[in-house]
């Protein structure tokens, strides 16, 4: 563990301060919990978003892709 010296405005502290008694814990240990959370969310975003644009479609089209028109033609052939 590392400690390290934060400035916040006094709104936010005093959120921080009642936040942190709500939860039975101390300031420190909420910061960081709260960084830790966000970080693990940026970190299944960032990995997510990687996935998703690396996916390859389910198979590979061999023909030409249907025009709007033919992807709507209801008519029965």
């Amino acid at each position: 563990m590392r400690n390290v010296t934060i400035t916040m405005e006094e709104s936010v502290a005093d959120w921080a301060r009642m936040e942190a008694a709500r939860r039975n814990t101390s300031v420190s240990r909420l910061v960081g919990e709260l960084l830790a959370e966000k970080m693990r969310h940026d970190d299944a975003y960032e990995r997510a978003m990687r996935e998703a644009l690396e996916f390859k479609s389910f198979g590979e089209s061999t023909g030409r892709y249907l025009s709007r028109d033919e992807i709507y033609d209801r008519s029965v052939r």
